[in-house]
């Protein structure tokens, strides 16, 4: 059986949206809640082709906002993050219908290594739009936009 391409699980929603109820104590006190919305794929994806040049948004911005449509009090951001690199994978596959998925940092700011052309291109991408970084640490070295809270775009 053939794998299925990016784009294949992109458009494969299951039985998403979902409202799961946690009871575990950590969880709800970390996440500020015991409501956990499971977002499909292809709503990561819609809010991420969005994002206009010069603009960025972060995990955190999308989980909040898919959370409140979804009248939900938070986001499973292990699916999120499954979901926004997903949505970046597919893009990279097409060759039309592309989205602009090196605006989407992770929290914070930084950029993720786990899109497709890594950090090189999302840095590449990102310059080309104006923007500067930062790193941190010496070893592991990580990248941030500088100053990226002022470049975020209202999804409201």
């Amino acid at each position: 059986m053939a794998r299925k391409s990016f784009n294949e699980k992109l458009q494969n929603s299951k039985d998403m949206p979902k409202i799961v109820v946690i009871d575990d104590e950590k969880s709800i006190e970390r996440y500020g809640g015991s409501q956990m919305l499971i977002a499909p794929p292809l709503e990561y994806n819609e809010i991420m082709a969005q994002i206009p040049e010069g603009k960025l948004i972060t995990t955190r911005e999308i989980r909040e906002y898919l959370a409140k449509k979804h009248n939900a009090e938070f986001t499973c951001p292990m699916t999120a993050g499954i979901f926004i690199s997903l949505s970046a994978q597919a893009s990279w596959e097409r060759t039309e219908d592309r989205i602009p998925f090196w605006r989407t940092l992770k929290t914070d700011g930084e950029l993720n290594p786990k899109y497709p052309g890594g950090i090189e291109y999302q840095k590449e991408k990102l310059a080309s739009e104006g923007h500067t970084f930062t790193t941190k640490g010496r070893k592991n070295i990580r990248y941030f936009v500088e100053n990226y809270d002022n470049f975020l775009y209202d999804l409201e």
